[in-house]
């Protein structure tokens, strides 16, 4: 099983489609209100650094990295249901902490939500700690916030 992940255009088809089975997959627990995830404009307009994970060639997951001076901000990570439970969601999260340590970025952070305890689970196991609300977020009673110091173990 060849395993890659590939720096990718948020709007290229691949990656359009794991965006649009993540959105229609948030849409299902989540008002619009409670929904911040980018579209594939604002992932390019902010120039977030986007992989697509690969197993023999099939686009698996993806994960977004907005890179700020004082930390970087996880965006749009999903796992197609038929490839979770390989560790895969692990693979992407070392891939973008490579990425963060490599530009000098000590933290790691992002928002997610109540009705994910899969990823979330997966988030705290990595290494990351629950926060109050950062940047655009705020407490509605929905959203989760977390981060991780990079280098820390995970």
């Amino acid at each position: 099983m060849d395993i890659v992940i590939i720096p990718e255009r948020p709007d290229s088809l691949d990656a359009m489609a794991l965006i649009d089975e993540l959105q229609t997959y948030l849409e299902s627990f989540y008002a619009p209100e409670n929904r911040h995830g980018f579209s594939v404009e604002q992932l390019i307009a902010s120039g977030v650094d986007f992989f697509v994970l690969r197993i023999d060639g099939v686009a698996a997951g993806c994960i977004g990295l907005l890179c700020l001076p004082e930390y970087a901000e996880i965006k749009r990570m999903y796992i197609r249901p038929a490839f979770r439970r390989q560790k895969l969601g692990v693979r992407l999260l070392t891939h973008v902490q490579d990425v963060a340590l490599q530009r000098g970025i000590p933290l790691l952070r992002l928002e997610t939500g109540i009705h994910q305890p899969e990823a979330n689970a997966r988030y705290e196991s990595f290494g990351f700690r629950l926060i109050t609300a950062f940047g655009p977020y705020h407490d509605d009673g929905v959203s989760l916030c977390y981060e991780k110091v990079v280098g820390a173990a995970h």
